[in-house]
């Protein structure tokens, strides 16, 4: 894992430096701040070598720094006290609700199977500041999926707090939208999983507060073609990235606006990463929005522009006009 640091509000950067020093690769640092206080933590899948269930599961765990993060503690393993031997991926943001909760959501990840692929959806959740968590709805297997014939997956879980105990959830599917989960009591039940008019492919899910800190930003990739043998649909898939924006908590979103597409075309991965601009991250500075991307998994991009540029970004049929 590298670290990029700026001063200046990302006009400049330094970097790359080794953030911690590990015999092993991980794909995602999930940063946490909590409330009141100047720690940050560092939260992702650990695939140590001897606790590594191939090919995507893994121990969660988390490291913290007191100096703004120039160095960091060693890695403490999430063991929740219903499944200590948790394994699974996590890579998506996560939250600390209003009462100080701390929810993150891991998914158990490929499991192959007689040529299917089947993922399930969990919630681990934290009252005292990660000395102790649970493992929601219950421990392994009985997970999240997405209900109805042809389809057994449900992944990546992003969870954002909408105060008063309130927290929405939305999740990764195959079926070719993005589906949301809600919680009432500060994450201890939930409610769901229920589809959302999002059209999005299996690409995870982009879910960020606006400057308000009650309007909600969803960036997805509003296209989910079939693929079909010796196409390159399903990775066009995840080549434009658009926005929708929701005021009442999720429950209802704006006509999507269009953000950005790549059109660099094939890369040297093949399949979805030759096209992809996913696993968007949102950094709201002031009235500044930046969005960091990965590009066709090579390289990492910073985008930059007002906030209130969002509402002049074109609909569909402005673009088709």
């Amino acid at each position: 894992m590298v670290a990029f640091r700026s001063s200046d509000q990302g006009k400049t950067w330094t970097g790359p430096k080794v953030a911690w020093d590990i015999p092993y690769n991980q794909h995602g640092f999930v940063p946490l701040v909590p409330r009141g206080s100047k720690r940050i933590y560092a939260f992702g899948t650990e695939p140590i070598f001897s606790m590594f269930d191939r090919p995507e599961n893994a121990p969660i765990g988390y490291r913290h720094s007191d100096d703004d993060g120039h160095t960091w503690s060693d890695v403490t393993l999430i063991r929740p006290v219903n499944d200590p031997d948790f394994r699974g991926m996590f890579v998506m943001r996560m939250c600390e609700t209003g009462e100080g909760t701390w929810l993150l959501a891991p998914h158990t990840g490929v499991n192959y199977r007689k040529n299917a692929v089947t993922t399930r959806l969990y919630i681990m959740r934290s009252t005292d500041q990660g000395a102790t968590w649970t493992l929601l709805p219950d421990p392994r297997p009985n997970g999240w999926v997405t209900p109805g014939a042809g389809h057994d997956r449900l992944e990546e879980g992003r969870p954002i707090s909408l105060g008063d105990g309130k927290v929405l959830m939305l999740a990764r599917s195959d079926e070719g939208h993005l589906w949301k989960l809600r919680s009432d009591d500060d994450g201890k039940t939930w409610r769901g999983p229920d589809p959302t008019p999002m059209v999005h492919p299996l690409a995870p899910p982009m879910l960020c507060h606006l400057s308000d800190g009650k309007t909600l930003a969803s960036f997805f990739h509003n296209r989910n073609t079939p693929a079909t043998a010796g196409s390159i649909g399903a990775g066009q898939n995840r080549g434009e990235l658009w926005v929708s924006l929701s005021r009442d908590e999720g429950n209802t979103w704006s006509e999507p606006r269009f953000v950005f597409a790549n059109s660099a075309g094939g890369g040297t991965f093949g399949g979805y990463a030759d096209w992809c601009v996913s696993y968007v991250d949102l950094l709201v500075d002031g009235r500044e929005m930046h969005i960091f991307l990965s590009h066709q998994f090579r390289q990492v991009l910073h985008v930059w522009f007002e906030e209130k540029g969002l509402h002049r970004l074109p609909t569909r049929a402005q673009i088709n006009a």
